[in-house]
């Protein structure tokens, strides 16, 4: 079995997606089929024995669409540009029937608006110059048409192959408006001049402009899910140092092997994963791992490729290379876990599903019906226009998009930029959420914390001590020290002799006293008694802090405690979303420890901790495994696979780029209080696309069987297309006016 993954291109809903795997499943050979409308992929798992590709693609270009396979690098760049190139040919054709639009809407208009009806000029009024009314109409709403033709070939084609989308509605509803409009301005031709009021070119002109509209807001705001793998395949670097027969030769990454020794000096990316076996030196792992402290590594530590050496120089032995590195896996992760998310259908393509071939039922068989019973043709071809024109789908075009525009718009009013539809319409059944630890719930870089002397040194002497030591040392924590004495106003002293020692701490010589700085290890090694101030330490190591010792003279001065510090908005935000039922979780690559220290101090529920960035993605599974709707909130490119594969994914604005191009979700304040707010709001907005659903299924059902004659059975009249059209005027103002209730949003 092989499996291979498509880009679809053409696919405007759900309808679509079910037509594509319809083809798809249908081919002799095929065992699995899942198409991706979110994504626009298609991952389909085949036997190449029984089906070969090109005629996979070859059915998929049958039923109308485009399909392209997803393979390197370059064709990321070519969709980015397809993209650009589809939303800038959107905003045209809305531009061209915008300026087309108006002129159309205010000259059929005009004539019906009390006062100004008596006012109008002869070439502009209906009755005195009816032919020429109904001309300027036809030649003002074809350009309009002419921009929307893919409407009409997508709606027609889809009805064709049994399969009716929202194009199908829009296609055959504005048919009917034109059909019917070009029939009565024949009639006018023929003397009927009373047929001049039977003209609804304006009605297609601006559905057609409206959904146009909708379309072009819909394509800016797709996640931009190819350029977070753009940047993560940029993080490896291009090239290698290889030593081989004792030179050193520079070659590309592709080229490395397993089991070549690479040579990397400071500041450079490591280029692969491998082991070390010659040198010592702290590696950044933070771009990977997400934690901000530099990671001392010696001979036989593994390092991950695209991390950064810091200081000294090593020769570390390939591993893995290629596909099989710890950067390429999280690459796949973030691939795999995007195509699985299943695409969310909006109701209104469910619904017009049934409710396309339902209405054009109805219109040819109530027209046909009266017809048969002895009514004139013109008579069965009113009630056939009327049936579609009352179901035309102004405001179902509308019930969506105005509320998901003034939803993500009142979104960015409060710093949270919302990807568009799906995220709002998945976020308000999230009842789990995952938090990363640091840089979300805490601020990711190192604070001094406590300052402990022994009765030997005053507290300040202390730190300013600590401080001249660490002025020369590159680490995250002396880099805290340092700045907690700048913050004190503290004099740097003068430090003879210094030398580091790698995984141990530093020792240096000030005002001719010996002092040494670091961790227990290197404390025991000197045979310095630590017992005065054992159980502070052990307090400082539960609160999740990393305790620094200072000895002066071989004996004990002091502690000083460095940690990542929790943000003040951490505890608020969790407690407000323990308020709305919703269960928090914290997820971590530092030990047990150190988590439920901090878990403790934010009252969180769930502690996943000592967790590798590779297995982020697995842990979020496993809860969406527990029937739990998971959000997952980080900051870091580790964190990108989780992201991806949370039914949402929320990123703090301080994080990575890539982190935020995997999210659905950006927090741009970076301010946990606003994850709440976020779900709050797709409440608010789900809860107003329902309604806005409601009131243009509901006006256009209720409409159908009048316009289907049914007064007019029963002795009353019938049902004018002019008031099929205004019911559905009605409709996409009470959709309209609703959607704009959501601009008084605030959060609890």
């Amino acid at each position: 079995m092989k499996t291979i993954s498509l880009k679809i291109i053409g696919m405007t809903c759900a309808a679509c997606v079910k037509a594509v795997e319809k083809v798809i499943g249908r081919l002799e050979g095929v065992e699995s089929v899942s198409v991706n409308f979110a994504t626009e992929k298609a991952n389909v798992k085949y036997n190449p024995k029984l089906t070969r590709l090109s005629e996979i693609k070859q059915v998929i270009s049958k039923a109308g669409y485009k399909a392209l396979e997803v393979e390197s690098a370059n064709q990321v760049d070519e969709d980015k540009v397809r993209k650009e190139k589809d939303i800038r040919t959107l905003w045209a054709k809305f531009i061209v029937s915008a300026i087309f639009a108006t002129p159309l809407l205010i000259y059929a208009m005009a004539h019906m608006i009390p006062g100004v009806n008596k006012s109008l000029p002869a070439f502009l009024d209906p009755m005195s110059n009816p032919l020429l009314f109904a001309i300027v109409q036809i030649i003002l709403v074809t350009p309009i048409i002419i921009a929307g033709y893919k409407f009409y070939t997508i709606g027609f084609g889809a009805i064709i192959r049994r399969s009716p989308n929202m194009d199908s509605l829009i296609a055959m509803g504005t048919s009917a408006a034109v059909i019917y409009s070009l029939y009565s301005t024949y009639r006018i031709y023929m003397g009927d001049h009373h047929s001049v009021m039977n003209l609804y070119f304006e009605s297609a002109g601006v559905i057609i402009t409206l959904i146009l509209l909708g379309k072009s807001l819909e394509a800016v705001s797709k996640g931009k899910t190819s350029e977070a793998i753009k940047k993560l395949m940029g993080l490896a670097p291009k090239t290698a140092i290889v030593i081989q027969n004792g030179k050193e030769i520079e070659m590309p990454i592709e080229e490395v092997e397993v089991g070549d020794v690479i040579l990397v000096k400071p500041g450079e990316k490591i280029p692969v994963d491998g082991e070390v076996v010659e040198g010592h030196t702290s590696i950044d792992e933070s771009m990977l791992t997400g934690e901000s402290i530099p990671i001392e590594k010696h001979v036989g530590d593994k390092v991950i490729g695209a991390s950064i050496n810091k200081h000294g120089s090593i020769k570390f032995k390939a591993t893995k290379v290629g596909g099989d590195t710890a950067l390429a896996q999280i690459i796949k992760l973030v691939e795999d876990a995007q195509g699985s998310k299943a695409p969310i259908a909006q109701m209104a393509d469910i619904v017009s599903g049934y409710f396309v071939p339902i209405v054009f039922l109805i219109a040819i068989l109530s027209s046909l019906a009266w017809y048969i019973s002895g009514e004139s043709t013109v008579f069965s071809l009113t009630i056939f226009i009327s049936v579609l024109v009352i179901a035309c789908p102004c405001a179902l075009g509308l019930a969506t998009p105005t509320a998901i525009m003034v939803g993500t718009g009142k979104g960015a009013d409060y710093g949270i930029l919302i990807k568009g539809g799906e995220a709002l319409e998945t976020t308000h059944k999230i009842n789990t959420i995952v938090f990363d630890k640091t840089g979300t719930i805490t601020e990711g870089k190192p604070e001094v914390t406590d300052i402990i002397a022994t009765d030997l040194i005053e507290r300040n002497r202390l730190l300013q001590i600590a401080a001249s030591a660490e002025k020369g040392s590159e680490h995250p924590l002396g880099e805290a020290i340092v700045k907690e004495a700048e913050k004190s106003k503290l004099e740097v002293l003068k430090v003879d002799n210094f030398a580091a020692i790698p995984g141990h701490g530093i020792e240096v010589q000030i005002e001719s006293s010996n002092i040494l700085l670091g961790n227990r290890k290197l404390m025991m090694d000197r045979n310095i008694d630590l017992k005065r101030l054992e159980d502070e330490s052990d307090r400082l190591a539960s609160e999740g802090k990393t305790p620094m010792y200072i000895a002066m003279d071989n004996e004990l001065a002091g502690i000083i405690a460095v940690a990542d510090v929790v943000k003040e908005s951490s505890a608020k935000a969790i407690k407000r979303l323990h308020d709305m039922g919703i269960e928090v979780a914290m997820i971590t690559g530092d030990n047990i420890r150190t988590a439920e220290a901090i878990a403790r101090q934010v009252g969180i529920d769930r502690v996943l901790a000592e967790v590798l960035p590779q297995d982020k993605a697995n842990e979020v599974k496993k809860l969406q495994a527990e029937n739990k709707k998971v959000a997952m909130v980080g900051d870091g490119i580790n964190d990108a696979p989780a992201l991806a594969q949370a039914d949402i994914g929320i990123a703090i604005g301080s994080g990575t780029d890539v982190a935020m191009e995997s999210a659905d979700i950006v927090l741009m304040r970076s301010d946990l209080m606003d994850v709440p707010t976020a779900i709050q709001l797709s409440n608010s907005t789900i809860r107003n696309i329902k309604q806005n659903l409601f009131w243009a299924f509901g006006y256009n059902t209720a409409g159908i069987p009048l316009a289907a004659g049914l007064l007019h059975l029963f002795g009353g009249p019938l049902l004018n297309p002019v008031f099929a059209a205004a019911a559905m005027s009605l409709s996409s103002v009470s959709v309209l006016t609703n959607a704009l209730r959501l601009r008084k949003f605030k959060p609890n």
